[in-house]
């Protein structure tokens, strides 16, 4: 038959809480905080300045592919008014404009430029 010995080891190893067992889920979510989580919520603090920020005459790309100039951005409105084609005015919702294309663009890396050490050559 079974001898008691062995049913006794077995009922003792069964309890019993282990950080070593938490351990690599707590890496796995530090990993993640830093690579996908911290950097999204980068871009959409960037985003969402970008649209408040948003002026009359911008050029802007939006989320469908469409390029067009900004004709009328009323501050707090959630809606931008965008000339796609010559008389061709459409109402956007601000949060659908992906991109600030022209002049503002070039002045922003011209900022980042004139910050930034130059190396000798």
């Amino acid at each position: 038959m079974i001898s008691s010995a062995f049913a006794q080891s077995a009922a003792g190893g069964a309890g019993g809480f282990s950080l070593q067992g938490l351990l690599p889920f707590i890496l796995i979510f530090i990993i993640f905080y830093f690579l996908l989580i911290r950097p999204q919520q980068k871009r959409v603090k960037q985003h969402k300045l970008m649209v408040e920020s948003l002026k009359r005459g911008n050029k802007v790309l939006t989320a469908g592919g469409i390029l067009g100039v900004v004709t009328k951005a009323i501050d707090g409105s959630e809606t931008v008014s965008v000339e796609i084609s010559s008389g061709v005015t459409v109402e956007l919702a601000r949060q659908m404009i992906s991109e600030v294309r022209g002049e503002e663009k070039i002045k922003a890396k011209a900022v980042e430029n004139k910050s930034k050490p130059k190396s000798k050559k």
